[in-house]
């Protein structure tokens, strides 16, 4: 019984089962050593864009070696033999035999320039995968000093690379992707931002006029959905022109049904009885925490975009900018909140009032005009 040949047997950088791109990059490599010539006709192809290393390897040397004579080639070994050696000292377990087998497994060598587009494609799902998991990991550590602005700057680098995709892949009316993704927030929140959301309601419940220049700050971004519904009475009474305290805070808790879920009057008063320095501090942080928390939720969402072999490079565009538009709202808000307010515009003097002089009082009964 005849035996084919394993091209895994004398080569494997792969634990696991090899994935499709796999058998591409053998079978664009096979069809290069049988036919060089067509190294010409594949182009915006490095050695980076492949799985595994030694393939990369035997790609750039393809590529730094002058394709051979067609005639010559057919009869000689000397340009495979020159390959090998010019890629061996960067991968060393490459073998004569390997390069045999890739010869052998090619399907059709003239499918070069489609097996170079499959391999184009797995980088790109490899490349977006590691800026949306490098956005999710900043934006879940804590330990940084200035993690919205850290965070927002890999978001900068995901939505540039995106914009160089558009460039590199043909227009395509390419559906959203269809994997499905369960939200998962970021381990920005617990007690520290329970008490932080409390310490924002009680400031404001005390210092009630700074809320007409914090429309920044949502219900949406609290954590806790009874947080998020006493600061939706704040800004209605504070909207609405009326008194705010602890009292009238109650009041329009009661009416929008927040006693009704367990929380009494005693807890509501005692929620907002602790007023510690400003409102914009806490709203800040508050709103620091969601931006956080969302770009989590993108990072992941397309992580999980990027891990479905299903999508298509166009579908992948196509959700992971969408995913990343989910950040800008917050983005304008956080950058809103954190900018200083303009300075107030001054009205011009005209020429007239600059040589006036002081106004001139109005004569009274008794009095002179000075000559």
């Amino acid at each position: 019984m005849p035996h084919h040949p394993n091209p895994h047997e004398h080569h494997t950088d792969e634990v696991h089962a090899p994935r499709p791109v796999h058998y591409a990059e053998q079978a664009l490599l096979g069809a290069i050593l049988l036919e060089p010539h067509q190294l010409t006709a594949i182009d915006a192809l490095d050695a980076g864009h492949f799985s595994t290393h030694a393939h990369g390897t035997l790609w750039q040397a393809m590529r730094e070696l002058p394709p051979p004579d067609p005639d010559t080639h057919r009869s000689s070994p000397a340009w495979l033999n020159a390959v090998l050696g010019l890629a061996r000292p960067h991968a060393p377990g490459l073998t004569a035999t390997y390069l045999h087998n890739l010869i052998q497994v090619c399907p059709q060598p003239k499918h070069a320039p489609s097996y170079a587009r499959m391999i184009r494609a797995d980088h790109t799902r490899r490349t977006l995968l590691m800026h949306a998991e490098r956005l999710a990991q900043t934006a879940a550590d804590t330990t940084l000093p200035n993690p919205a602005t850290t965070t927002l700057t890999q978001a900068d680098a995901l939505g540039q690379f995106l914009n160089t995709l558009a460039g590199r892949f043909a227009p395509h009316p390419g559906s959203l992707p269809r994997t499905l993704v369960h939200a998962i927030r970021a381990a920005h929140g617990g007690e520290e931002a329970l008490d932080e959301e409390q310490l924002l309601l009680s400031t404001a419940t005390a210092h009630p006029s700074a809320l007409k220049d914090m429309r920044w700050l949502l219900p949406d971004d609290f954590t806790l959905p009874l947080h998020s519904a006493l600061w939706q009475c704040l800004t209605t009474l504070v909207h609405n022109g009326e008194p705010v305290d602890r009292v009238t805070l109650l009041w329009e808790a009661q009416h929008r049904g927040l006693l009704a879920d367990g929380h009494g009057p005693d807890d509501l008063i005692d929620l907002v009885s602790a007023p510690v320095g400003s409102p914009e501090h806490w709203g800040e942080r508050v709103l620091q925490r969601a931006l956080l928390s969302r770009a989590f939720d993108v990072g992941t969402r397309i992580a999980a975009y990027a891990q479905d072999p299903a999508n298509t490079p166009h579908q992948l565009i196509t959700g992971s900018r969408r995913a990343l538009a989910d950040l800008t709202s917050l983005r304008t808000r956080w950058q809103r909140s954190t900018s200083p307010p303009p300075p107030a515009a001054r009205a011009p003097r005209g020429p007239a009032v600059a040589r006036a002089g002081p106004p001139v009082r109005a004569l009274t009964p008794g009095t002179r005009a000075l000559r």
